[in-house]
């Protein structure tokens, strides 16, 4: 079972394109929200995948419950959109109110989140941190955890990284504030920063490039997740035998087994397996580049064709036994 009490309460999710990143946090949110907890799933780039994994309509601005995990522990879910955000921050520091939404009419709010540097990924962070240090009327957290399916591996250290740059610009004030309250957050030990891969070349090496600039950056660097693990059909025996000429063994196996027409057979069952040796190989040498990462690295299976909300859950499952995350 996962340990939640040992956990990182800000859980930062990355990864190559086309590796599952958004599934993964999603699965890890539900794993989080275990026996009462409660877990915020936080989207930033406007993709509206987590309402797609979920099966529910599209997120609004606000946050959400979208699911109830094992339990009786509840997932919320909010898509954090960086005008509202803006006009969120405009309220909260400078006590703009109607003016805001003026502001948003005549296009400042576009202008001010497109051409300023960095201040769209501010306004992005900045949101994720304050649910991460929100407390209720009692003193405690409102969530126990909060996931953030955040942009992919070559852009995450400079995502994470902009209110660092901004504050640098920025010596006084709420913007200055603002800045420096993020990376207290995403600098803290209650940070994790995770990456999901694939066991196949251009993924890990994004990876292995992706946690060296998060290291210098000084970012806290959490688990490799590797998603979409294929399982082995043939043994270690078998995948070394496949090099040699075995064609007229297994053509006497298949005879053995009374498969009809065998000789017709053992081409293509060689080939597969030859394939099959192959890929066994590659990711052999892939979680060897992996394992110099020096991380703790975790295997999730592949899991049909597709991603259901059943598939979604029984994700969450892995990730449940395979112990802390």
């Amino acid at each position: 079972m996962v340990r939640l009490e040992c956990v990182s309460r800000l859980q930062v999710v990355s990864g190559k394109g086309g590796t599952g990143k958004t599934t993964v946090a999603a699965a890890l949110a539900l794993a989080l929200a275990t026996e009462g907890k409660r877990t915020l799933l936080v989207e930033v780039e406007g993709r509206q995948g987590i309402a797609q994994l979920f099966e529910t309509e599209a997120l609004p601005y606000e946050e959400r419950k979208i699911a109830v995990a094992a339990g009786g522990g509840e997932v919320y879910a909010l898509a954090i959109d960086a005008e509202r955000a803006l006009l969120d921050y405009l309220q909260m520091f400078y006590k703009l109110g109607s003016a805001g939404r003026a502001l948003k009419k005549i296009g400042a709010i576009d202008f001010a989140t497109t051409i300023a540097p960095g201040v769209r990924d501010v306004l992005l962070t900045g949101k994720a941190c304050e649910a991460v240090r929100r407390r209720d009327k009692r003193g405690r957290f409102t969530y126990d955890h909060v996931v953030m399916d955040a942009p992919p591996t070559g852009r995450i250290t400079r995502f994470l990284n902009v209110n660092d740059e901004v504050a640098g610009l920025a010596k006084i004030g709420p913007i200055y504030n603002q800045a420096q309250a993020v990376m207290r957050v995403l600098k803290s030990p209650g940070t994790a920063v995770h990456l999901v891969t694939l066991l196949e070349e251009m993924p890990v090496q994004e990876t292995a490039d992706g946690v060296g600039e998060l290291r210098g950056a000084e970012l806290p660097v959490g688990k490799v997740i590797v998603n979409m693990v294929r399982p082995h059909v043939l043994d270690e025996e078998a995948v070394n035998g496949v090099a040699g000429d075995r064609r007229k063994e297994v053509t006497k196996a298949l005879a053995a087994a009374g498969v009809g027409a065998p000789t017709k057979l053992v081409g293509p069952l060689l080939e597969q397996a030859a394939e099959h040796a192959q890929r066994v190989e590659l990711e052999r040498e892939q979680r060897a580049v992996l394992a110099r990462l020096g991380l703790p690295t975790y295997e999730l299976p592949l899991i049909g064709e597709g991603m259901d909300l059943a598939g979604l859950y029984r994700l969450a499952g892995e990730l449940r036994n395979l112990g802390e995350v």
